[in-house]
């Protein structure tokens, strides 16, 4: 590693070699003397080529001396900080644990700290949304941005083979969601891999007294949404990002601390003559990292996640709870390609059942802690029975596709109904087998009181967490995004600070009410269907048949599923 030898070795290899290079002079400079019977212009030139060595010896030596010197130098710094901070033991534990930064752009001397308009911290498919969103925008296509992310997959471009199967995480993208990856061109890269369209989804209760069909056709819409493998999506936005003339530098590291820091006066400054002036006033955030790494940046946004570094260090405070749930997902196969996406709510939560392209499909089910311990634990015949039965007639019986025209108590609810109103109820293809592990993780709602102050945003996971149950985690991180990237540019039309909070507070009064209506209808959406009460039963089967017939009400309905900001039943 370079660090090895110690400043004592080096002393001693700068004597050794000054010995033997003076006892090489003396021997030339003695057999010159000797020779006296040499012409003076041999005695000329033998100094000359002499003096030429000794130049040539002498420079390279100084090369070696530095180099070594800078590398013990280096070594001794690095212990001396881990030291200073903790146990020895804790230190010389943490230094290899900690990834090496790589960047994409040549680093200038260690001790100078670079400088930076903006600095994402995460570098997942939201962080990755913004900066191929600032690459893609004239006003903000110029920005010399950082992307910190510890993952090294960001140096390295995927390989994704079309043999494979599917992976089990996947996210479902929203027509408005698609519109937005069309303008920054991001979405030609995923049309490259697996997707899925859908434009038909069947939503019903394990009561068997209520079921709503949803068809883009309702809205006058091709599909409602789109099923795409998490790594596809981000491939295709780090695709689009070195397709750009982004000024981006990788760093593979983590955050260690943050802080709003004047600019020092030995940082260098990579930017134009406005970065300039805002070094002279200072107050920049300045970054460190586990590598021993420094930066500064006008701008620090925090996509690393629900367990968010930079929410921590900028002292953000968040209101929330865990559900007492976990999810399992994985991907299964059937013998029919599948098109319509599927969701059942049952008693200890829902199961959704996603189209992924061919034979595939993604499966979100939602249950106690304890029974998704013992389903991850069954064998696959055992799991793929336990799915099967769940998606039929586990739990209840199949609802009734001729309510209404019994006479039955929601019959006044017939009305103008939608063409999807007409489908009668149907069971979901069977699976035949898994292709993929199984995963398990807990479920929590979480949401940042505040999503900017000075210097930093939040967005995506970092600001809100919400329930799985309707796949609209990853769609509010990518408006996030976007949302951040315009609000960045209109301060830079109008000569604005991009760091300061009264900028931010736009991003935020923007996102934020838009986010607390999803997460509001979603937890509420879990805990009526948390219960199994007979007169809720009953409540719950009106909203069903509601959605299901009464047209203004499921077009809303679609509406904002499909990305709308706001429900328009009540705009």
């Amino acid at each position: 590693m370079g660090v090895s030898a110690s400043p004592f070795h080096s002393l001693c290899l700068v004597f050794a070699s000054l010995r033997i290079l003076f006892a090489f002079i003396s021997f030339c400079l003695e057999v010159g003397t000797t020779s006296e019977h040499r012409q003076q212009q041999q005695s000329g030139f033998f100094r000359f080529v002499l003096l030429v060595a000794l130049v040539r010896a002498i420079h390279t030596m100084n090369r070696t001396i530095v180099r070594r010197l800078s590398a013990n130098a280096y070594a001794f710094r690095i212990l001396r900080k881990a030291f200073s901070s903790g146990a020895a033991s804790e230190a010389f534990s943490s230094i290899p644990a900690c990834p090496s930064h790589e960047h994409e752009e040549k680093r200038g001397l260690t001790n100078n700290v670079q400088q930076y308009d903006v600095a994402i911290v995460g570098g997942g498919m939201v962080g990755m949304a913004l900066a191929c969103s600032l690459a893609s925008t004239p006003l903000t296509k110029q920005l010399n941005v950082a992307i910190i992310d510890s993952n090294p997959a960001l140096q390295s471009k995927l390989l994704i083979k079309k043999e494979d199967p599917p992976d089990p995480r996947v996210s479902t993208v929203t027509p408005a969601t698609v519109s937005l990856f069309k303008d920054v061109g991001a979405w030609e890269y995923v049309l490259q891999h697996r997707h899925a369209f859908f434009n038909k989804m069947q939503v019903w209760d394990y009561t068997g007294l209520g079921y709503t069909r949803y068809d883009a056709g309702d809205i006058n819409k091709e599909v409602l949404g789109c099923v795409v493998e998490n790594k596809v999506l981000h491939h295709a936005l780090l695709s689009c990002i070195q397709n750009t003339e982004l000024q981006k530098t990788i760093y593979t590291s983590r955050l260690t601390s943050m802080a709003v820091h004047p600019s020092s006066s030995s940082a260098r400054t990579d930017s134009t003559s406005s970065t300039s002036a805002l070094h002279n006033r200072g107050n920049l955030a300045k970054l460190e990292l586990c590598d021993g790494s420094s930066l500064y940046a006008k701008l620090v946004v925090g996509s690393d996640g629900g367990k968010s570094r930079v929410r921590e260090l900028a002292g953000f405070k968040t209101t929330g709870w865990s559900y007492p749930q976990n999810a399992i997902i994985c991907t299964v196969e059937h013998t029919a390609e599948n098109y319509c996406a599927w969701q059942r709510f049952l008693p200890a939560g829902p199961i959704a059942l996603l189209p992924i392209d061919d034979n595939f499909s993604n499966i979100v089910w939602t249950m106690s802690p304890k029974e998704a311990s013992e389903r991850n634990s069954m064998n696959e015949d055992d799991f793929v029975k336990a799915l099967n039965h769940a998606l039929d007639y586990g739990y209840g019986p199949h609802p009734k596709s001729s309510l209404l025209g019994n006479g039955d108590m929601f019959s006044w609810l017939k009305a103008d109904a939608t063409s999807s109103a007409k489908e009668n109820f149907e069971v979901p293809p069977k699976v035949v087998k898994l292709a993929s592990a199984r995963m398990v993780f807990p479920l929590s709602l979480k949401h940042a009181n505040d999503y900017a102050s000075k210097r930093v945003a939040l967005i995506g996971d970092a600001a809100h967490t919400v329930h799985p149950l309707a796949g609209q985690g990853v769609n509010l991180g990518f408006g996030d995004a976007f949302a951040l990237s315009r609000v960045i540019a209109e301060g830079i039309a109008v000569g604005t600070d991009i760091g300061e909070v009264s900028l931010l507070k736009k991003y935020e009064a923007e996102r934020k009410p838009a986010n607390i209506m999803m997460m509001a209808v979603l937890d509420g959406f879990q805990k009526a269907y948390s219960i199994d009460f007979g007169p809720l039963n009953i409540l719950r089967a009106a909203a069903f048949n509601g959605a299901h017939y009464i047209s203004p009400l499921k077009r809303s309905i679609i509406s904002y599923a499909s990305g709308d900001r706001k429900l328009p039943i009540f705009s």
